[in-house]
């Protein structure tokens, strides 16, 4: 061949080349880098359920902190003092293993709901969510509907816009400041958090980090919005990588719905050449996230039915079937068959009983009491003056339990030892009790230079029993 005719071929089979014509957006041209979204109120059967189940869980959040559970906070995540306190459970940095397991569990809980229901959690439960929704419900109490807030916001500032503006920023505020004073109440005493907060008696680190989760939920919930769930949410992001093709998730029927076009109730859609769709705009309109849904599945979409009420309701003014826009399938909008039980499903379900089963023997098994051993660092072993060979220790006692405890302390594993100090010790509800003691033996009942022994701590109850072992060691002088 020769080599012109190798080079035609070579360009022969090149991939031809496009000119895209690439917008550049500049001051002149109203290109706006994010276009404010005004939502409008919608109702139904889903927005129904989401309100309730926002007002169940806001009111558990509130509530919660308020709980006591024999004369303490029932909930508390004291770091300062490094203990979580759970009803009648007591979680100290040695368990910080069953954290571990709960937000490994929580994970998988997340990863099986979205592989069956779709990004629920984001429209029903997110605390981004829920809190918009709040806002946006004060919004609408103050300065109306979704056309009239556009209308306000258009108007040059006057006497209406000014006192409207400033009581909803008020109001948005002052909740800000509630949320952010429970919220801390979960990791310090919630009474002393608000008291001490509205008495102007709070420390610069309480003060500091209130105003901070106020700033935090008032920038979210008010300004941000849907910029969290499009842009920050890492879960927006990889949650594709569960979905498949029987996820449940928010379509639009385009079988059922194209062509789109509006017409009167009375004329006939087939005759027009039309979908059910009447291109209403609603669907867009009532989004929190102001995507078209029927442009298929968006990683935006947060699944809370909002376009499913406003399209159900359109579609029963015109006399036509529900569930244009439904929760539904790709593989059911294919017109195939729908999964429920599939491998995937059915392996997140066998992982969180395996994981759930293995909780609660940790917790089960988890004794209520745990002893910390301290050598002398300064001499491992010297000789008293009864010509006996003595190792010091200090033993630290952590009650794990919510009930005052007396305990019995014993060692095993060396026989005639002499215990000098304390061998039974009170121990108040989840608190740390220190204990010098030291152990004397005869040097003829020592047959190596260092003897294995365990120290063990009994609960002294008629009615529970409870006992620890904890390894050491007895070291003879040289």
């Amino acid at each position: 061949m020769k080599a012109n005719d190798r080079k035609d071929s070579k360009v022969s089979h090149q991939i031809p080349i496009k000119n895209v014509e690439i917008h550049q957006p500049n001051n002149n041209d109203g290109y706006k880098p994010r276009d404010q979204i005004y939502v409008r109120k919608v109702t139904g059967v889903f927005q129904q359920l989401r309100q309730k189940m926002n007002f169940f869980f806001l009111a558990l959040f509130a509530l919660l902190p308020w709980i006591e559970y024999n004369g303490n906070q029932a909930i508390l995540l004291d770091i300062s003092e490094q203990r979580f306190t759970l009803w009648s459970v007591t979680l100290w940095p040695q368990d910080l293993t069953l954290l571990a397991w709960i937000f490994i569990l929580s994970a998988f809980l997340l990863f099986f709901v979205t592989t069956f229901l779709g990004r629920v959690w984001c429209g029903y439960l997110c605390p981004q969510t829920v809190w918009t929704f709040i806002f946006i419900w004060f919004e609408e109490k103050i300065e109306g509907t979704a056309n009239q807030r556009k209308k306000l916001d258009s108007q040059p500032l006057n006497a209406n816009k000014f006192w409207r503006k400033a009581l909803k920023h008020f109001c948005w505020g002052l909740f800000s400041v509630l949320t952010a004073l429970t919220f801390v109440g979960y990791f310090a005493p919630v009474r002393e958090v608000f008291i001490d907060f509205f008495t102007f008696n709070a420390s610069f680190a309480l003060a500091a980090t209130v105003w901070f989760f106020a700033f935090c939920t008032y920038g979210n919930a008010g300004w941000m919005r849907e910029i969290m769930c499009l842009h920050m949410c890492p879960y927006a992001r990889f949650q594709s990588a569960m979905f498949d093709k029987d996820t449940l998730t928010v379509s639009y029927d385009a079988t059922r719905g194209e062509n789109r076009g509006p017409r009167s109730r009375k004329q006939d859609p087939k005759a027009l050449g039309l979908g059910d769709c009447i291109d209403c705009n609603l669907c867009v309109q009532v989004c929190p996230t102001g995507i078209d849904i029927r442009n298929g599945l968006q990683y935006e979409c947060i699944n809370c039915g909002a376009c499913v009420d406003a399209c159900d309701g359109v579609m029963e003014r015109m006399n036509y079937d529900k569930g244009l826009i439904r929760y539904t399938t790709e593989h059911e909008l294919e017109g195939k068959k729908v999964n429920i039980l599939r491998g995937k499903l059915i392996g997140y379900a066998l992982v969180l009983t395996v994981m759930t089963s293995l909780l609660v023997v940790e917790i089960s098994s988890r004794v209520p009491v745990s002893l910390d051993i301290i050598r002398d660092r300064t001499e491992l072993a010297k000789e008293n003056f009864n010509g006996d060979i003595e190792n010091v220790y200090t033993l630290k006692i952590l009650n794990k339990s919510q009930n005052d405890n007396r305990y019995r302390l014993s060692v095993k594993g060396i026989n005639n030892v002499k215990w000098h100090g304390e061998q039974e010790v009170f121990v108040k509800a989840a608190t740390a009790y220190t204990l010098p003691i030291s152990l004397s033996v005869d040097p003829y009942e020592l047959d190596s230079y260092m003897t294995d022994i365990s120290f063990v701590v009994e609960l002294v109850s008629d009615t529970e029993e409870v006992k620890l072992e904890h390894e050491s060691r007895f070291f003879n002088k040289r």
